[in-house]
């Protein structure tokens, strides 16, 4: 007992001294638990300063933005914060502003985006017909993944990219359930096997979250010990956020603004309180009304928000909704899908590849594969 006991008392006076170096040399701490809870290891990491310059460079080549313009009554400059023109002549007519990069804060010290791309795999580990995530046994799958990262990083060798694994750990059910929600919540000794399998290729894991009839601010919180992990992030899907008594699979879902502005608080609060990077925000879109009053979306510097080109068919469907939902509708960053499957029905040919989805203004960041 009296053995316990020191151990106890050494792993606090661990965690506290890491705490300590937290708050006050501006790092971050990493441990983990031992069978019996106590921790085992503490690793102390040094984050770099936020490279503004970088940042803006890699944002306005999302954009695909030219340095510099210029007219012949005045010099013009490009504001590499913003992508806009502005002339030093204020006898010359103002330039017509663009809608991407868009102009939003600067993220924290430590953020993914845009320095990487992320290629990730989506679905259900119970489920074959929801995405290749739990289509294969897991090293097929992983191998899989791996073809696609390769990809990538050949058609675009300045932004590295980064593995991820995009769980559904919240599904959307045709049957009202035990609490009439329309939606089933994974076990967390599922959530688990998914972090274990993604720890094997240092990936980075989406919890994603199909309300139903319940509401995100009921779902979300369930999720919390795991989104106060550093590698963990999030994502929300309209398409199931069924409002007015209305079954998923039949309707259309939608999210309000005030509704995506909760868990950016929420994502917010976890990061401030634990002392994390940003939390990479996902929102799925593909039609007009999944997504209202968008420009009342916020970004703040705790978490970066990817709106999610999420629909599926022949290319030209997928090219036209991307430009009405997603360019037009500018929030902050872009994610674009591809389905094995469902991109392939007739007239299709073959999927999109990586040369034609980064000619698409603003390349995505955020790539998925179901």
């Amino acid at each position: 007992m009296m053995n316990k006991k020191i151990w106890l008392y050494i792993s606090l006076v661990i965690l506290f001294s890491a705490v300590f170096f937290i708050f006050f040399y501006g790092k971050t701490v990493s441990y983990k638990l031992d069978e019996n809870g106590q921790i085992k290891g503490v690793q102390i990491k040094k984050i770099p300063k936020l490279d503004k310059e970088d940042y803006d460079r890699r944002i306005n080549l999302l954009a695909h933005t030219a340095t510099t313009t210029a007219t012949s009554t005045a010099t013009s400059t490009l504001s590499v914060k913003t992508g806009f023109s502005a002339t030093t002549s204020s006898s010359t007519k103002p330039t017509k502003l663009a809608l991407w990069p868009v102009k939003t804060v600067y993220p924290n010290a430590g953020a993914i985006l845009p320095f990487k791309r992320i290629v990730a795999y989506y679905g259900n580990l119970l489920s074959k017909g929801m995405g290749v995530l739990g289509e294969y046994p897991e090293a097929e799958m992983l191998a899989k993944l791996d073809v696609e990262v390769q990809k990538w990083n050949l058609a675009d060798p300045e932004t590295p990219v980064l593995p991820a694994l995009h769980y559904i750990a919240v599904t959307a059910q045709a049957r009202p359930g035990e609490d009439g929600k329309y939606r089933l919540r994974m076990p967390d000794t599922e959530i688990d096997k998914v972090l274990k399998i993604a720890e094997k290729i240092n990936a980075i894991v989406f919890l994603d979250i199909q309300i139903g009839q319940s509401t995100i601010q009921e779902e979300l919180p369930l999720l919390e010990k795991y989104l106060k992990m550093p590698q963990v992030h999030l994502a929300i899907d309209p398409e199931f956020s069924m409002k007015y008594g209305r079954l998923p699979g039949v309707y259309v879902g939608v999210y309000d603004a005030s509704e995506i502005n909760y868990a950016t608080d929420y994502l917010t609060k976890i990061v401030q309180e634990n002392n994390l990077t940003p939390k990479i925000f996902i929102v799925h879109r593909y039609t007009q009304n999944m997504v209202t009053n968008y420009k009342l979306i916020k970004t703040v510097p705790e978490v970066q928000i990817v709106m999610n080109m999420d629909g599926w068919g022949p290319k030209e469907n997928k090219l036209a909704s991307y430009t009405k939902y997603i360019y037009k509708e500018p929030v902050q960053f872009t994610g674009f899908k591809l389905f094995y499957k469902n991109d392939l029905w007739k007239p299709s040919k073959a999927l999109m590849t990586p040369d034609e989805i980064l000619k698409l203004t603003p390349a995505p960041i955020y790539i998925q594969y179901q």
